[in-house]
């Protein structure tokens, strides 16, 4: 945002924001309106099919466009909150107070930073909104417009005195929304009562179900969220970035400039210094700028979104929680019901996470997705239950594989972990690993499922122990696609067809136990050179314990107890296990040494029995055939090439001469 050179410029940046301010109407809201208790609306919920699925086609595209619509709407919200802020005199104090801006994106009430650092509060909404947030005859409060809490600005939720509910206007063509850039806000109810806000069309009476015209949504870009005792329902639509409760990084500074002293430039300076190990230059997109009276203004690089969501329901949004470029986020005690895409998603650039004792169940997607570009998030003591996808995702592959326009990284994503957490009767995979290195499943529970425990995508030094799986349907334990030095310790299958099954995979087997399996108890498929197969424990009835007849490269197979396997195999079947290359050269050494042998006996028998058979010397001289002769023999040709048919003595008739007469 550029400074206005002049005193008369800056009032034309100020004069007109009140001429845009009323430029478009907002929501339409009733002021006798009356509403349902929110309660019922949460109990409305409790089943995956009584939630719409996010609508394709025309409705798509009339979503994505409402997505920029939004994101237009904060950016010059922003924009102008900014140009103001940096105007001096006592003719434009009066524009840095909470007031309502308008656009052809609709009206935003913002809240600019306050002296003292206090935060807004309900009352103050009821102050500044006017007639856009009123109080409903039931207690509850009615929100009309959008919210915007600039940076350096916060806004507290929260009732100590009772129930604080807050229905958020979502209509048809228009809905509200509340949006952080860079601020604070606190959702604080109580374990008896609780804050309770959700999407409300005043028209109809009910929470708002139909996404494909916008539905109101809560964001925090950059600074802090954190809500505690809070029951949220039907928000969201679209994108993660207005699916319902989203803490989102920016890549844009939080605010225009912040104001720091001489000593506390300098003490930033050193601090920068010392995080770059005594480099001298800038970092990449930090800027610096001097000022007359010893102020600078420093502009960071990056934001990052920190929070924390504890004791809490989030029902019926479209991503039930979204977190993505943030910092040492929590989310724990929480439960989050019949999302319409994902249950909870860390997306990029989400780390040093940690989740704990958090219940998904019944969204249309995923339960638990750490996508890719996430590090260092720990899940623990979490249940994903009856969701249509995936119990667990975890992505760690590269964000490129080659040259991109966006120049991204090559580098794989790693160091996250699923530990002491239980997957049930999800619609595809307990627990699927995609790519990353060192990633981690441990002392887990997978029921049911076409497959448990699923990795794949060229994931590298993954550990898989402690963990118990029953009831899939094919495979327990599946390592598919280039997945190397994998380690699976102690793991439990009971029931799935294949206990453990590798595909163009290698890892260590060690001490798992394989109960119930219809097939093999472990199969090795393709390349799969380097597997260690060692000290595991194998029960069940199929073709084979251990198959490795189709696995190529060295596979060491040691101590594996199968006397608990009852063999199927055919006796073909058995035959071709043996039928390696290896052991059929040696059984046809073995053939032509016996044949040898055999030919070699026949041969000395049939020299003894012809020595035996030799004719009498004088009955040879005579003509006349032995005695031993074998029927047939006249007429053979002899050894000098006489005929013997007909042969009588020199000068006899009846025969022939040497010379053919007789």
């Amino acid at each position: 945002m550029t400074r206005p050179t002049s005193r008369a410029g800056a009032r034309r940046i100020v004069a007109a924001v009140p001429a845009a301010a009323f430029g478009l109407a907002s929501l339409p809201l009733p002021a006798n309106a009356t509403a349902r208790p929110v309660q019922a609306d949460l109990r409305a919920t409790r089943t995956a099919a009584q939630v719409p699925v996010i609508p394709g086609g025309d409705a798509a595209g009339r979503q994505a466009a409402l997505v920029d619509r939004e994101d237009q709407r904060i950016m010059q919200t922003r924009s102008v909150l900014a140009a103001i802020l940096q105007i001096g005199g006592k003719a434009t104090a009066q524009w840095k107070r909470p007031q309502i801006f308008g656009s052809s994106q609709g009206k935003t009430l913002v809240l600019p930073p306050v002296s003292g650092g206090r935060p807004y509060t309900v009352a103050d909404l009821r102050r500044y909104g006017g007639r856009y947030f009123q109080r409903l005859p039931d207690g509850s409060y009615l929100l009309g417009v959008h919210v915007y809490v600039a940076d350096g600005a916060g806004l507290l939720l929260s009732d100590p005195s009772g129930p604080l509910v807050i229905r958020m206007g979502s209509v048809p063509g228009a809905f509200s929304s509340i949006v952080s850039f860079g601020g604070k806000v606190r959702i604080e109810g109580t374990r008896r009562h609780p804050v309770r806000i959700t999407s409300w069309n005043p028209r109809t009476r009910t929470s708002d179900t139909e996404v494909a015209d916008g539905r109101a949504y809560l964001r925090a870009v950059g600074g802090e969220f954190r809500m505690r005792h809070a029951h949220v329902s039907h928000l969201g639509f679209w994108s993660g970035r207005t699916g319902g409760i989203a803490l989102t990084g920016t890549d844009r500074p939080a605010s225009a400039g912040k104001h720091v002293n001489k000593e506390q430039r300098h003490a930033n300076k050193k601090k920068r210094l010392e995080e770059r190990g005594g480099a001298s230059g800038g970092g990449p997109g930090d800027i610096e700028i001097e000022r007359p009276g010893g102020t600078a203004t420093h502009v960071p690089a990056a934001d990052l979104v920190t929070g924390s969501i504890d004791a809490s329901v989030i029902s019926g949004n479209a991503f039930g929680l979204f977190v993505s470029g943030s910092d040492q986020t929590q989310v724990t005690n929480t439960r989050i019901v019949n999302s319409l895409a994902h249950g909870l998603v860390m997306h990029r650039f989400a780390k040093n996470a940690n989740i704990s004792r958090t219940t998904v169940t019944g969204s249309r997607g995923d339960g638990f997705v750490l996508s890719r570009a996430t590090e260092k998030v720990r899940v623990t003591d979490c249940t994903s239950e009856r969701n249509g996808h995936n119990g667990f995702t975890v992505n760690g592959q590269a964000l490129a594989h080659g040259p991109s326009a966006s120049g991204e990284s090559l580098e794989s994503f790693g160091d996250s972990s699923i530990n002491s957490s239980r997957a049930r009767n999800n619609g595809h995979y307990g627990i699927e690993l995609l790519g990353g290195d060192k990633l981690s499943v441990q002392n887990s529970q997978v029921i049911g499922g076409d497959m448990g425990i699923v990795v794949r995508s060229g994931a590298t030094d993954v550990q898989i122990s402690g963990n118990r799986l029953s009831n899939q349907v094919r495979q327990g334990i599946s390592l598919r696609d280039g997945v190397r030095r994998a380690s699976l310790a102690g793991n439990t299958v009971d029931g799935a067809r294949t206990g453990i099954y590798l595909r163009d995979a290698s890892g260590t087997l060690i001490g798992n136990v394989v109960k119930g399996a219809t097939a093999h108890g472990i199969a090795l498929h393709g390349a799969a050179g380097g597997s260690q197969i060692r000290d595991n424990s194998l029960s069940g009835s199929g073709t084979s314990a251990v198959s490795t007849s189709r696995s190529q490269g060295k596979v060491t197979k040691e101590n594996n107890d199968t006397d608990g396997w009852h063999d199927t195999a055919s006796l073909w079947m058995k035959a071709r296990r043996y039928m390696t290359p290896l052991n059929v050269i040696w059984a046809c050494v073995f053939a032509v040494v016996i044949v040898s042998m055999l030919r070699s006996r026949n041969n000395g028998s049939r020299t003894t029995r012809t020595a035996t058979a030799t004719p009498d010397p004088g009955r040879a001289r005579l003509g006349a055939p032995s005695a031993h002769a074998k029927p047939g023999a006249h007429g053979a040709p002899s050894a000098r090439g006489e005929h013997g048919i007909g042969r009588g003595t020199r000068g006899g008739s009846g025969g022939h001469d040497a010379s053919g007469g007789r």
